[in-house]
């Protein structure tokens, strides 16, 4: 029988390594697109304490939320790692309370700013490679449930804390490449319906010139009559998920459906809502209940099937616009992978407008790691999880010495993802900007 090693000696006197060997990708990527730069263009405020620029503290919460450091405390691990800090150009990394401070500093006059900023680099970056001809808007809105007392915590709909106070974001991405488009942090007890006129015109103004095309998917929490006179009066397409009042039941069970092999039935219908201004067509989708269908499907349930209904003015068969709509399930897993991996989840401070500039801030660096993947990574890398990202790039062990007088970072010889670690450099050197 073999036995382990025996007499091992542990020395804690190497100063040059680094559990965070992949995170040069990320700082080469924000050289590239000038981050640093447009921040402190952007963001020029006076500072008392100037031992950290203003690029230099939303970098420290920028890189830990991309390294899955889940809560600006847990960040201090940070302040350690002299290899981090060289990597990402920080002469330091701030504490806690430093970083806390500055939010709070800084979200009122800020927010706007930062927000531009985001504005401007996503035009730079949804007309590449060619400027786009179309664009999707999938909307949602969702419950960040929260712990403690902070401001605009209100008890509204919260299906998985019932009774506990929230704050409920709305917001739109773009269903073709996934970038974050627009959203606003609201108190738990707004109405899901509340802003959307507001979020669709602001979305409506950042499309470039070259997009003709528009199409909205939406759940029921935006079937209003407001919203589609919106949409219509911008010329756009939309697909929106029916609320189920009784006029609407009464129609279900007299239609002719036509069934597929799989179990599947459609019908349409035109209907004109009350206090809509005219006709819509009107798509049902139902299936037999014993095939469990998802929680998105099952809205309500007659005799022994369960009906989903969609208002659109597309004009795809019934079972294309269904699969055409179910595409916008991407956008829930975006929001799920939002609060456990960025995390949206984790509520930094008691201040909602300090909470909300964390919140524009994590959105941003969403955007800033979904660029990342689509300029600079292979194909198969491209739809990866911020986790699965995370764990084959980024967390990677390094070692920095200095050779031939120049700074050297050595990675495993048998790390696995080599060739696209390689790819993406090469990337990041052939970008323009």
């Amino acid at each position: 029988m073999r036995y382990g090693p025996k007499n091992i000696r542990v020395f804690f006197d190497q100063s040059a390594l680094s559990h965070f060997g992949g995170v040069i990708l990320l700082y080469q990527f924000f050289k590239r697109i000038r981050l640093r730069k447009l921040i402190q263009q952007h963001l020029r405020f006076h500072q008392r304490n100037n031992r950290y620029s203003v690029a230099e503290e939303i970098l420290s919460i920028l890189y830990p939320i991309a390294l899955g450091f889940g809560r600006i405390e847990t960040a201090h691990l940070l302040k350690r790692n002299g290899v981090f800090q060289y990597l990402t150009g920080l002469p330091a990394y701030p504490n806690p309370t430093t970083l806390r401070r500055f939010l709070f500093r800084m979200a009122p006059e800020a927010l706007p700013r930062l927000r531009r900023l985001h504005d401007q680099l996503l035009l730079k970056m949804i007309v590449k490679p060619k400027p786009p001809r179309r664009v999707i808007f999938d909307l949602d809105s969702t419950v960040l449930t929260l712990y403690g007392k902070q401001e605009g915590a209100e008890i509204g709909y919260n299906p998985k804390k019932r009774g506990r106070a929230s704050y409920h974001p709305l917001l739109c991405f773009n269903g073709i490449t996934k970038d974050f488009w627009y959203g606003e942090l609201r108190p738990g007890d707004a109405h899901t319906a509340t802003g959307i006129l507001e979020l669709l015109e602001a979305s409506f103004k950042k499309l470039p010139a070259s997009v003709n095309a528009v199409i909205a998917r939406a759940d029921k929490g935006f079937y209003a009559h407001e919203t589609v006179e919106f949409l219509e009066k911008k010329r756009a397409k939309f697909v929106i998920v029916a609320k189920l009042t009784k006029p609407l039941k009464r129609k279900l069970q007299s239609l002719s459906y036509r069934k597929y092999s799989s179990g599947l039935e459609t019908a349409e219908f035109q209907y004109q809502p009350t206090n809509w201004k005219k006709e819509y067509r009107f798509v049902v989708i139902r299936r037999p209940l014993p095939e469990e269908p998802s929680a998105q499907l099952t809205l309500f349930a007659i005799g022994n099937y369960s009906y989903q209904v969609l208002v659109t003015n597309l004009n795809l068969s019934p079972l294309n616009l269904w699969k055409f709509y179910n595409k916008r399930a991407s956008v829930e897993l975006i929001i799920k992978e939002l609060k456990e991996d960025y995390p949206l989840g984790k509520i930094p401070t008691r201040y909602f407008s300090a909470n909300e500039f964390y919140f524009h801030l994590l959105l941003f660096t969403y955007n800033l790691i979904n660029w990342f993947k689509r300029f600079c990574l292979p194909k198969e890398f491209q739809n990866l999880t911020l986790k699965t990202f995370r764990t084959r790039l980024l967390l990677i062990p390094g070692e920095l010495v200095k050779s031939d007088n120049r700074p050297t970072l050595k990675l495993p010889a048998n790390f696995l993802y080599k060739e696209a670690f390689e790819f993406a450099l090469r990337k990041i050197d052939e970008l323009t900007f």
